[in-house]
C-alpha cells in the first residue's frame, strides 16, 4: 500500500479511516496490526484483501496494481490468493464443519480437501459436527480451516481471538502460528491486545488512521508463552 487514504461519508460528515498509509506484507511474514478501536486496522485489512477500495493511493499484489481493478478481477484475487478469518466465525449453521470448509474448496483452483484442512487445525474428529455442536474455539478453528483450505498466499485475520476466552484464544493463536510455519503464508493479524504482538515477526501500530510505529521482534514468543 502506498499513500492510501480511505474516507467514508456518513451523511454530510467525512470520516477519515486511513490517512496516507504506507504498508507492506512480505512473503512468509507474520505481522500483527496493533491499535485501539477506530485506528483504521480493519479498513487497512479490508483494502489489502480486496473487500474495499482506497479513496486515494495505490495497492499492489506482487507488482500488479489492484487500485483500479474491475470488480471481477478483485473477486478473482480474493478467490485465488486471499484467506479471511474474522472475529465472528460466519459458519453456516445447517452445514457440518467439513461442509463449511467445502464451500471454499469447491471454488478454489488447487485446494486441499476439507479433511486435510480440518486435520491442520486438529478437528478431524469433529468434521461431521454442526456449528451448534462446537465450542467457540472449535468454530473459529473451522473458520481458519476454511480460510487456508484454498492454500492462499495471504491470510488476513481480523481479531480472531476477540470473542474467545484467554485459554481458547491461545489455542487459536497456536493454530494460526503453526499454519503460518507449515504453509509459509504471509499472515496479518489484527488485535488491540499488545501481548499477542509478541508472536509476530513485525508489529505495525496504528492510531487515528496513520501508522504510528513499526518495530521488529528480536525474539518471537510461541503463543503458549504469551501472558494475557
Amino acid at each position: 500500500m502506498r499513500e492510501v487514504t480511505r474516507v467514508y461519508l456518513m451523511g454530510e460528515v467525512q470520516v477519515h479511516a486511513l490517512r496516507g498509509v504506507d504498508f507492506e506484507l512480505l512473503e512468509s511474514e507474520l505481522v500483527v496490526l496493533l491499535g485501539p478501536s477506530g485506528s483504521g486496522k480493519s479498513t487497512l485489512l479490508n483494502i489489502l484483501g480486496g473487500l474495499d477500495r482506497p479513496t486515494s493511493g495505490h495497492v499492489f499484489y506482487r507488482g500488479d496494481e489492484l487500485t483500479l481493478a474491475p470488480d471481477d478481477e478483485l473477486t478473482e484475487y480474493r478467490r485465488r490468493h486471499v484467506g479471511f478469518v474474522f472475529q465472528f466465525y460466519n459458519l453456516i449453521p445447517s452445514l457440518t464443519a467439513a461442509e463449511n470448509v467445502a464451500l471454499v474448496t469447491d471454488i478454489a483452483a488447487s485446494p486441499m480437501s476439507p479433511d486435510e484442512a480440518l486435520e491442520l487445525v486438529d478437528l478431524s474428529e469433529r468434521r461431521h459436527h454442526f456449528p451448534a455442536q462446537l465450542s467457540g474455539g472449535e468454530q473459529q478453528r473451522v473458520a481458519i480451516a476454511r480460510a487456508v483450505a484454498k492454500r492462499p498466499q495471504v491470510l488476513l485475520c481480523d481479531e480472531p481471538t476477540g470473542a474467545l476466552d484467554v485459554r481458547t484464544g491461545r489455542v487459536v493463536l497456536s493454530v494460526l502460528s503453526r499454519i503460518h510455519e507449515e504453509l509459509g503464508t504471509a499472515t496479518a493479524v489484527i488485535t488491540h491486545n499488545a501481548e499477542i504482538a509478541k508472536m509476530a515477526h513485525r508489529v505495525v501500530s496504528l492510531a487515528d488512521g496513520r501508522v504510528s510505529r513499526v518495530r521488529r521482534n528480536e525474539r518471537r514468543l510461541p503463543p503458549d508463552e504469551i501472558v494475557w
